[in-house]
């Protein structure tokens, strides 16, 4: 993205189609986590989660990440702060939005200051804010 972005515009969302289980179960793998909801189904049944894993935190920050690459560049995230406010399963759907909340142009480029989240339906389960920046050489 070249041009800078305008104060209240939506930043292309992300979709990510049905959470998988074995990709949680390769990442609890990766992350050395054992905690058994990530990758046990009997262990999230005993919890009354129905038998569904839950995704983890990193991966569904990682999907608000992917967004705003997309949108700004690879290497345009200066800060991301998010909060997670319910777990994602197994079989969820989840999309990834973000709004513009204020730009700054300079001759070298351009920064923006966003409300960022991640929805399951209609439901917000990640919130936060970042701020991303493109500078031209």
């Amino acid at each position: 993205m070249n041009d800078p972005p305008q104060v209240g515009e939506r930043i292309p969302p992300f979709a990510i189609g049905a959470i998988d289980a074995q990709r949680m179960k390769t990442m609890a793998a990766i992350l050395r986590d054992p905690y058994p909801i990530h990758w046990d189904r009997n262990a999230t049944a005993a919890l009354g989660l129905g038998g569904r894993t839950v995704n983890q935190g990193p991966l569904n920050l990682g999907y608000i990440a992917n967004m705003l690459m997309a949108w700004a560049g690879d290497d345009a995230i200066r800060r991301l702060t998010i909060a997670f406010h319910a777990r994602v399963l197994d079989g969820d759907a989840v999309e990834a939005h973000g709004v513009v909340d204020s730009v700054t142009v300079t001759e070298h480029g351009w920064a923006a200051a966003c409300t960022v989240w991640l929805e399951r339906g209609t439901d917000r389960v990640v919130t936060g804010t970042a701020e991303v920046a493109t500078f031209e050489p």
